[in-house]
């Protein structure tokens, strides 16, 4: 690559060469790499294509993931959410071991891997509420619930500065890779204020379709609040937001 010598510097494409400004250097390239065409049918490109039609398969289902819980997730704030969860679907896929390479697949692959992921690597669950809870999936009936015993908020709530009330978020999905759609069900509690007074226990069901054949998914949050002259705020715009899948069943 060649820097650009002169009283006039140029950006964009002229022929085959591209003009460009980088670290507040005016830089010349030359179009390189290889053909698109090659790629699609060389032989050499084999790994290429089947590398590159699994990323593209992971890509989709944490976008399908992503798209299924935007319900939670316009509360959470991650700039590297999306790359995060590429990555374990990659894992996902890479654990088919039905499908010959480049045919793997999410359905076929161990959705179970995904247990435990945070969508906010700044507000970890388990950083952030440790009262003890429970959480189940009954594939048959179509359930997917949360039960958290009466708990401190104090105590057991690691809020950020300026907390006064939060509330304790869940959503159960069934989801189709395949046709990519889905069913989700949100629920919610209501403001709890954060003091020294216990809450009473709690229990978030949520429903999908009895017996799905489907990935079923369990998420837990939490959103905080400040309450000012009777107005609710949400708190820091979702930066300390935590929401993690507590738990995959497969199928």
């Amino acid at each position: 690559m060649a820097k650009q010598d002169g009283i006039i510097t140029l950006r964009g494409t002229i022929g085959k060469i591209t003009f460009l400004k980088r670290k507040g250097v005016h830089l010349a390239q030359t179009k390189g790499g290889i053909d698109k065409g090659r790629i699609a049918s060389d032989p050499a490109f084999l790994r290429t294509r089947e590398n590159g039609a699994e990323f593209g398969r992971a890509a989709k289902g944490g976008k399908l993931l992503r798209t299924c819980l935007r319900a939670l997730l316009v509360s959470v704030k991650d700039g590297t959410m999306s790359n995060r969860l590429g990555s374990e679907f990659n894992k996902v896929i890479k654990a088919d071991a039905t499908n010959p390479r480049g045919l793997r697949n999410v359905i076929d692959g161990e959705a179970e891997l995904l247990e435990g992921f945070d969508f906010n690597v700044n507000g970890k669950l388990g950083t952030t509420l440790y009262a003890p809870f429970t959480s189940t999936i009954d594939r048959v009936a179509g359930t997917l619930e949360i039960v958290l015993d009466p708990f401190v908020p104090i105590n057991m709530v690691n809020a950020p500065q300026g907390t006064t009330h939060f509330k304790i978020k869940s959503a159960g999905a069934s989801i189709d890779f395949e046709q990519e759609v889905y069913t989700v069900d949100v629920n919610e509690t209501a403001e709890l204020p954060w003091n020294n007074v216990a809450t009473a226990g709690i229990t978030l069901t949520n429903t999908v379709e009895p017996n799905s054949t489907h990935p079923l998914f369990l998420v837990i949050g939490i959103e905080f609040f400040q309450i000012v002259n009777g107005t609710s705020y949400p708190l820091k715009s979702g930066t300390f937001n935590p929401l993690n899948l507590i738990k995959v069943d497969g199928g």
